[in-house]
């Protein structure tokens, strides 16, 4: 990505290129220019040129059990309900489902407009409070489940994240889908794991070995592109950014609390709201989402 200083340089020659009288005289050239400017302008304001695409969405559970882990299924469909009303669809990736209905983890892929840029500030530690109904006492109890958001890179796009093949471990493995008729693509499921920092990356629904790999390695440039993209923010504002996130307690980004009262609270923007239910059951998200844009 270039620096501040070169982008406003190319940004003031496109204006006065745009400025003469003679800048429509050629379409094709006036229209790839620009382009080429509100390029400059989203890099300029700290957009990315993957804002308007698609993403890719990982939950993870963390401590708490099948708390967690359902907690992890309620947010999911919170967020298939907010796809829903943006008329985005979703694909699952690869999903770890426990015996209750339940996530370990999940990863699906969305598609739409502005997908990754409207659902990026979604990543982090989201943390419920509730009465568990999986203890028989009826004890309030704490989950903690992790979403991480990375833009959907297109085949054969790797312009900003090249991996070698010496810097990658591919693995072949049964798929944990549902068997039926497909029975040879229970054989498909394919594991990448970038030696340099062991992210993995798990694909499983394709219909073939091949094709899970490649989704594989995409899925993995986008964590590598956003791994990149945190540390670049953390440099320019001068804020040191962990390079291993605890799915635990103080690192919440939100709280959904519903004993001994109802409220779901962004820790980052203020942003509140006591309907509960309108948040995980129909993904009402547009208040959180549209305050995250300042972030």
């Amino acid at each position: 990505m270039k620096d501040k200083q070169s982008i406003e340089k190319r940004i003031a020659e496109i204006e006065a290129q745009m400025a003469g009288a003679d800048f429509w005289n050629d379409k094709v050239t006036a229209q790839a220019i620009l382009k080429e400017f509100q390029q400059l302008k989203n890099d300029l304001e700290g957009a990315s040129r993957y804002d308007k695409g698609n993403a890719v969405m990982t939950i993870f559970s963390g401590a708490g059990g099948d708390d967690s882990e359902d907690f992890s299924r309620m947010l999911l469909n919170m967020y298939e309900k907010f796809f829903a009303k943006k008329g985005w669809t979703s694909h699952v990736v690869h999903e770890n489902k426990n015996d209750l209905g339940g996530y370990r983890n999940i990863t699906i892929e969305i598609s739409g407009k502005n997908a990754y840029g409207l659902l990026k500030n979604e990543s982090g530690v989201h943390r419920l409070v509730r009465i568990s109904p999986f203890n028989a006492k009826k004890l309030r109890h704490t989950s903690f489940s992790m979403v991480e958001v990375i833009p959907d890179f297109e085949e054969g796009d790797e312009s900003d994240v090249q991996i070698a093949p010496e810097d990658v471990r591919v693995e072949f493995a049964r798929s944990s889908g549902p068997g039926g008729q497909n029975v040879n693509k229970r054989e498909t499921a394919v594991r990448v794991v970038y030696l340099a920092t062991n992210i993995a990356v798990h694909a499983e629904t394709e219909r073939s070995q091949e094709q899970n790999r490649a989704r594989a390695m995409q899925i993995l440039r986008g964590k590598l592109f956003k791994k990149m993209e945190d540390e670049r923010k953390s440099r320019e504002s001068g804020m040191y950014v962990s390079k291993t996130t605890e799915v635990e307690w103080g690192n919440q980004i939100r709280s959904y609390v519903l004993h001994p009262y109802k409220m779901v609270k962004d820790h980052r923007t203020g942003v509140e709201t006591g309907d509960v239910d309108g948040v995980l059951e129909e993904g009402k998200l547009e208040e959180f989402i549209e305050a995250e844009k300042g972030l």
